[in-house]
């Protein structure tokens, strides 16, 4: 026997025993709930709900802030300034 079907065989045993664990098993726990007495169901109570008072905060108005114009004074040196940067 070559070593190679020696680890096939020894894998498969292997296979076969964990399959009979897992079947012993599921047969003890099926025994287990079968002996067991039949479970209890408990009465649902329903809660209350409680509503929650809401409190009001004073809150401060956001105040506008105007825009203001420029004169055309500045507005012609933002253009000046706008040129220059983009020659750069």
């Amino acid at each position: 026997m070559s070593h190679a079907s020696m680890l096939k065989a020894r894998r498969q045993n292997q296979k076969h025993k964990r399959e009979l664990e897992v079947e012993v098993k599921r047969l003890k726990r099926e025994a287990k709930l079968a002996a067991a007495a039949p479970a209890e169901k408990k009465e649902k109570v329903k809660k209350e709900k409680v509503k929650k008072e809401k409190v009001e905060t004073e809150k401060e108005k956001p105040t506008k802030v105007k825009k203001v114009k420029l004169s055309k004074e500045e507005m012609g040196r933002a253009d000046s300034k706008k040129g220059k940067t983009a020659a750069k």
